[in-house]
């Protein structure tokens, strides 16, 4: 394993990557903390979810502690793999009720290329476990 550490170009690109995931990530849970009625209001009746404040205090609080643990370098790849689990259960629920392709079940994976894309760029641990090569591989 190499422990290449990350060109200038590289940890400028991750955290900017990252930075625009952390920043929506918050914005979301912070409104279903904060305001859960403004998030109630504007939330799709069709989702499938009782549109409560505490189903939007829990779906906030289980938002908020993997994005808060992502923002850690430490502990920055286990909030990433608790994100994707998060992210793959709004993909999953877009999908049940028949939303748009694009915009709407895709916007999860849209998310969680940027923020894996932004950490890949930004830590070499992970570069190492996931190596990129041009090429054949050996």
């Amino acid at each position: 394993m190499t422990d290449q550490h990350p060109t200038k170009g590289q940890l400028i690109a991750g955290r900017v990557l990252s930075g625009l995931v952390i920043l929506f990530l918050l914005f979301d849970a912070g409104l279903k903390l904060v305001a859960p009625e403004v998030a109630i209001k504007y939330s799709p009746p069709s989702l499938g979810w009782p549109l409560d404040v505490p189903t939007m205090t829990m779906l906030g609080s289980l938002l908020l502690i993997p994005t808060l643990l992502h923002i850690w370098p430490r502990t920055a790849i286990l909030g990433a793999i608790l994100i994707t689990g998060y992210l793959g259960g709004a993909i999953a629920t877009h999908t049940r009720i028949g939303s748009p392709l694009f915009s709407h079940i895709l916007f999860g994976v849209y998310l969680g290329l940027m923020l894996w894309g932004g950490l890949w760029l930004r830590d070499p641990r992970l570069r190492a476990l996931i190596p990129l090569r041009a090429g054949a591989s050996q």
